[in-house]
């Protein structure tokens, strides 16, 4: 075990090698390009590819196809970037590759503010590629959490079959602090299941295998078809209604079936709060920071961070509204996430926001006087 001092886009590339990847293409953008600097110099040191593309769109058809070919891959990104990415990413979606995508989040829409934070693509990474489909986002909020997450990351990515995002943001992009290296012992790794069928006998999404069919190296001797359409068993397309309706909706169960192990929080202070907020990714820094004031002051303030954002905490999120009066979101946006808050606790409490846009961070102080107001309230 080590210690080192880096920032949160170092812990992201350093933790993406130590998950096993082994090749990148990306496009640089502010405010994740240090990740793709550090990884264009450390992958071809373990045998890895780095490759800079024109843009993001062919960055990510370049993450696909090495990722077919049994490399576990990755991009990072940011908004623009990200926005650009959305047809690509429905495709391994349908396809079901396996991928990572970073988006280290900044202040839009458009080019917006390049170098000032955000969480404002939180429902871009949930609906932004087209049709019915889950996806996994998880979100950190530490330097040690881009590093453990980001393996994490890649593990849900071969497991599941799936593109997994990774939603970073200017802040924690930048922050340095301390990084303990956990020691191999410490770290699971996983690697996607494989077919024991001959080449002959093998079909990329046959679901014999169950819900999540395993997935044979292009190059390998297996060949096969992969389509975007809707496909049967062999990948090639098909417009039958039966087929096409046991297709997607095994997309989106796959993960559904898993979301109880998939999903992350963090409670802190939770057990006699009478007020919760709700925060991810930087602003959970600040949240916590805010229940320490406010339980200074005698307010019974408790913090539920979000660490996996989809699939969505629901059933978390409504069982802790049973025990609050009030549930305030804290995020850098103008509320994405109250509504799907207020869906989950049906009811049992108040909801409220305290949001922003301008680039500027939700303070602990901005969070403690919302709650003294609406403390007040009920």
């Amino acid at each position: 075990m080590k210690e080192l001092m880096v920032s949160g886009n170092e812990a992201i590339a350093y933790g993406a090698i130590r998950g096993g990847c082994c090749f990148f293409g990306g496009y640089p953008i502010t405010p994740s390009s240090e990740i793709a600097e550090i990884l264009s110099a450390e992958l071809p040191k373990i045998g890895g590819k780095f490759i800079q593309m024109e843009d993001e769109i062919a960055s990510i058809a370049t993450v696909i196809g090495a990722s077919i070919t049994g490399l576990k891959a990755m991009t990072a990104t940011s908004g623009p970037g990200f926005s650009l990415m959305q047809e690509h990413i429905g495709f391994a979606i349908m396809g079901e590759i396996p991928c990572v995508i970073v988006n280290v989040q900044r202040g839009g829409p458009s080019t917006g503010l390049p170098t000032l934070p955000s969480q404002g693509d939180v429902m871009q990474t949930r609906w932004g590629t087209h049709g019915d489909h889950e996806i996994i986002v998880l979100s950190p909020s530490s330097i040690q959490e881009c590093y453990t997450l980001i393996i994490e990351a890649f593990n849900l990515a071969e497991e599941f079959r799936t593109p997994v995002i990774f939603l970073s943001d200017e802040v924690i992009a930048h922050l340095r602090e301390k990084l303990v290296v956990p020691d191999d012992s410490a770290l699971k790794i996983v690697a996607r299941k494989k077919p024991s069928l001959p080449p002959e006998e093998y079909k990329p999404y046959d679901t014999s295998f169950g819900k999540i069919p395993p997935l044979a190296n292009f190059g390998s001797g297996y060949k096969y078809h992969i389509t975007g359409l809707v496909h049967d068993e062999t990948g090639f397309p098909t417009d039958n209604r039966e087929n096409a309706d046991h297709l997607i909706k095994r997309l989106c169960d796959k993960i559904l079936d898993a979301r109880d192990r998939i999903i992350k929080t963090e409670s802190f202070m939770m057990d006699d709060a009478d007020i919760g907020v709700i925060a991810f990714g930087s602003i959970g820094r600040a949240a916590k920071e805010a229940v320490l004031l406010a339980r200074e002051e005698g307010i019974k303030l408790g913090l539920l961070r979000l660490i996996t954002i989809w699939p969505f905490a629901a059933k978390k999120i409504h069982t802790i509204s049973k025990q609050l009066k009030v549930i305030i979101v804290a995020e850098m946006n103008l509320g994405q996430l109250k509504p799907m808050v207020e869906s989950a606790a049906r009811g049992e409490c108040e909801v409220y926001s305290i949001g922003r846009a301008d680039g500027g961070v939700v303070s602990p102080s901005e969070i403690l006087e919302k709650t003294k107001e609406v403390g007040i309230e009920h």
